[in-house]
């Protein structure tokens, strides 16, 4: 994609709205002597001085623990940074603080919403209240930090429980969705050998009781570390208050583990991610408070499973002291636009989803706007993927024109984000506003330089805090060194093709090694997929690009609507729209309709285990089909591959 030159704004700051990051600015000048305006300059004083600039998040944002003294970044290498050796601190402690202010004690931190619009609010002091009967019951169970609480959980209040509760004991927590195959989450949760699982029998989900107890009881029986099966029935309720627990935090190291979060595990099993108690804290007062604006009396729903690190920002959000909202049902109970109706009935104020949730909506022709009241919503965060430009265009007319709709970048990897919004500066259609604070990003060529207005590699110059303490079973640090700093060393790559712009925006292109390669011209595959956006007849959609010793195959797989088929005239159009939206060269070979198109959990396409099919490698090498919310559109396309090569050596 080529930035336009004069892209077309579709937010402005309100100039009476005074922001979490003005009011940090003005801090700075009164506290800290420094002078800043703007975002550009506050943001190029964010990687100048990574001393200064998080050690005044934490003294802003009030950081509770002790042995801040000294630097905040004690030592710069990549991998191997060191921030506040001597510090101690909980995030549990620093998120439950919320509940010790007397004006917020009794007001809601977590609301959740059932299918059938059933609201359960729970307080400040009751959050507070319930996590110290639960980390009592964790002790009583022998749990101790270091130890691992393993859940597997819907979208329940009783996750957030459970994590937080882990936290306060220095335990560290993982979770998965209940929704993974068993063999899929015990690929997870064996390697962390977790001493107490707290799990789910059942729940509700479109309309219908799921029967869990067997599954539960099957991932129970293969992990043999486990002394305690616990339900969500046995994580302690409203009556919390009358067991007598206090609440208490061990204060532990900065970077003591704090959970493990999972790679998608599409080609292998997945990696284990191990963020600490300092740096998620201050990356989540951070991107929640300065970049996302979140403070107390907003209220944050996204909708996610437990099994993507998405989920996780619920917690980042509670730090800022907004209210959350969760759920656990079907994202299209009901209609198409069911997250807006939650958003309507909780009144929040932000809202996250995957782009690939509003491109569904939008397809559905329906108009949120003229359905529920969204008056309370003020800011759509979207992830996981590109936003296309005629989603984008959508959700000013159909949702909120005055909505702030960003397009954020991250992984799960730093769980959180590289390149997304902030409140200070307008937003362009098709651009993210620019790089996050506190985070050196470039798009780099394959020499190692810096290119402006072409499409490169996406590196992190300099450490960020939430960056992992390390990779599970990796003792060495050899897979971690060799997952993230191999191509340039010193330098974090983390596998994504972007632009920046001479304004500084930045263009996400999709994954750099899915990203199409013709006659040496790099292609995004998400301009295709945006095209796309165009054809009513399209649900889904992958495209992949195979090199091959006669030249290159790029085929499009169209997964069509109900009623539609794949005729010379939908190929014709759906040719010239892609022809017309992108460029002759992003026009596929061959336009192929699939019974549906294999994604992970949190909706991901796996374009480049089917590139690697295309290729000749083995399905069972490439394709952990455990991992993948549809496992069951991965045999088409083994079909698929194995003709393809079969061409080739005919």
């Amino acid at each position: 994609m080529t930035p336009s030159p004069d892209p077309v704004i579709t937010w402005t700051p309100d100039p009476e709205h005074v922001s979490v990051a003005q009011r940090f600015i003005d801090w700075l000048a009164e506290h800290r002597g420094v002078a800043v305006h703007g975002y550009r300059e506050l943001h190029a004083w964010s990687i100048e001085d990574l001393n200064g600039f998080w050690d005044a998040v934490r003294e802003f944002f009030g950081v509770i623990g002790e042995g801040f003294d000294g630097p905040a970044l004690a030592e710069a290498a990549m991998p191997g940074a060191v921030w506040y050796p001597g510090a101690r601190l909980n995030l549990a402690e620093n998120v439950l603080r919320w509940a010790e202010d007397r004006q917020r004690a009794d007001q809601a931190s977590v609301v959740h919403i059932t299918e059938e619009n059933e609201v359960l609010q729970i307080s400040w002091s009751g959050l507070r209240d319930r996590t110290a009967a639960m980390a009592a019951q964790l002790r009583g169970l022998g749990v101790g930090p270091g130890d691992r609480v393993a859940a597997v959980l819907p979208n329940v209040p009783e996750a957030i429980i459970g994590l937080l509760a882990a936290a306060s004991i220095g335990a560290v927590w993982t979770i998965n969705s209940p929704d993974l195959a068993v063999t899929a989450t015990l690929s997870r949760l064996q390697q962390l050998e977790p001493v107490v699982l707290i799990g789910t029998r059942g729940y509700r989900f479109s309309g219908r009781d799921l029967d869990l107890g067997a599954q539960l009881d099957e991932i129970a029986a293969g992990l043999p570390t486990v002394r305690a099966v616990l339900t969500e029935q046995d994580v302690p309720g409203p009556d919390a208050t009358g067991t007598g627990a206090a609440p208490e935090y061990a204060r532990v190291a900065f970077d003591h583990p704090l959970w493990v979060l999972f790679s998608s595990g599409t080609t292998g099993n997945p990696k284990g991610i191990l963020h600490g108690h300092g740096g998620m804290l201050l990356e989540s007062l951070k991107g929640t408070g300065l970049n996302q604006d979140m403070r107390p009396g907003d209220r944050y729903y996204v909708a996610a499973n437990t099994s993507w690190m998405v989920w996780n920002t619920l917690v980042s959000n509670l730090a800022s002291g907004a209210s959350v909202v969760t759920y656990s049902g079907s994202p299209k109970a009901g209609d198409a636009d069911r997250q807006f109706e939650i958003l309507a009935r909780t009144k929040a104020t932000m809202f996250a989803t995957g782009a690939a949730y509003l491109s569904l909506v939008e397809k559905s022709g329906l108009v949120p706007a003229e359905r529920w009241d969204l008056s309370a919503l003020r800011a759509i965060l979207s992830t996981g993927s590109p936003l296309p430009d005629s989603t984008w265009q959508w959700v000013h007319s159909a949702v909120k024109p005055d909505v702030h709709l960003g397009s954020d970048s991250g992984g799960t990897d730093i769980c959180s984000g590289f390149v997304g919004s902030n409140p200070l500066e307008p937003v362009r259609l098709g651009e993210l506003q620019g790089p996050l604070l506190g985070v050196d990003v470039q798009a780099w060529n394959e020499d190692g330089q810096r290119v402006i207005g072409e499409v490169g590699e996406m590196v992190i110059r300099q450490p960020m805090p939430s960056m992992p303490l390390r990779l599970w079973n990796d003792p060495d640090g050899a897979r971690y060194r060799e997952t993230y700093f191999s191509t340039y060393p010193g330098v974090w790559v983390q596998g994504d093709w972007i632009t920046e712009t001479e304004r500084g925006t930045i263009i996400v292109h999709g994954r750099s090694d899915a990203t199409l390669n013709r006659s040496g011209v790099r292609l995004g595959s998400s301009d295709i997929y945006a095209a796309l956006q165009l054809i009513p007849e399209v649900v889904q959609s992958m495209v992949i690009g195979v090199e091959h010793p006669g030249g290159y195959y790029m085929p499009l797989f169209v997964e069509l609507a109900e009623g539609a088929e794949l005729t010379d005239e939908l190929r014709e159009r759906i040719n010239r729209t892609i022809r017309s939206t992108a460029s002759a060269r992003h026009v596929p070979d061959q336009i192929i309709a699939a019974p549906g198109i294999p994604v992970t959990h949190a909706g991901k396409r796996i374009e480049v285990p089917v590139k690697r099919m295309f290729t000749g490698r083995a399905p069972q090498d490439v394709v952990n089909t455990g991992s993948l919310a549809n496992p069951e559109t991965v045999p088409f396309f083994v079909d698929r591959a194995r003709a393809f090569q079969a061409s080739l050596s005919g």
